[in-house]
């Protein structure tokens, strides 16, 4: 299994109801699970956003610009199913947003697709609307069908980073090797580093790999962490 959509292929014909993403924002008590089943139905969605509204298409960049947060899983994993690089430079071919950098964005949205996550409850739409030219995910994700085939799937030795391909970020011993993740086969790591972030990636796909679960935590100081290290039963952390 060396592409995402494999994978996710697996994982859904393994177990399909159980947990897989569990994000916790500790500043609103936001708690939001998602089985692989869910998660999956969201990358479909994420997916025929990109393509479908988009344009988008193999080989082209997408940045991620999102805070720690299970929409963040969500759009690496349409992005690999598309078969795009996911980037962290300034020129991408699409970026994906959040309010705190949506106005930045939104003044290259003329010439660049935005995509806007109002990172509400639910994932829904910004109440009060989003400037011109920028795609609001909550109002638009939803006319998008739950199952998404890529006509063009990436293989796998295609860029899935600006780094690696998609051999290398689903290797199960890359994790442990380069960034000390050291999560067991079926285990449950718990972090608050960003997955987002293509350096922080790991965090979400060793868990991919190893047939596990991830829970995303921002907000939390120590003491809560270790609570909920405990309440989430993780079995790793990082």
């Amino acid at each position: 299994m060396t592409t995402f959509t494999d994978v996710l292929r697996d994982l859904l014909a393994r177990d399909a109801g159980r947990p897989l993403v569990t994000f916790y924002d500790d500043g609103t008590g936001e708690r939001v699970e998602l089985s692989v089943t869910t998660y999956a139905n969201w990358v479909a969605k994420a997916a025929g956003l990109l393509v479908e509204e988009c344009d988008l298409e193999r080989g082209q960049r997408l940045r991620v610009d999102l805070p720690t947060h299970w929409l963040g899983t969500v759009f690496l994993g349409a992005a690999w199913t598309v078969g795009l690089v996911v980037t962290d430079g300034d020129d991408p071919d699409a970026v994906v947003c959040g309010p705190g950098t949506l106005d930045a964005w939104a003044e290259r949205a003329d010439h660049l697709p935005v995509l806007a996550c109002s990172l509400l409850p639910l994932g829904v739409r910004f109440p009060d609307g989003v400037p011109p030219g920028v795609h609001d995910v909550g109002a638009e994700i939803w006319g998008q069908p739950d199952a998404f085939t890529a006509w063009d799937p990436p293989g796998d030795e295609d860029a899935a980073t600006d780094a690696l391909s998609h051999t290398d970020l689903f290797d199960p011993t890359r994790a442990t090797a380069t960034v000390g993740i050291d999560l067991t086969d079926g285990g449950r790591l718990l972090t608050t580093a960003n997955p987002a972030s293509p350096p922080g990636a790991a965090v979400f796909t060793e868990p991919l790999v190893r047939r596990g679960s991830v829970v995303l935590v921002a907000g939390a100081d120590a003491a809560r962490l270790d609570a909920l290290s405990v309440e989430e039963r993780a079995t790793a952390r990082a």
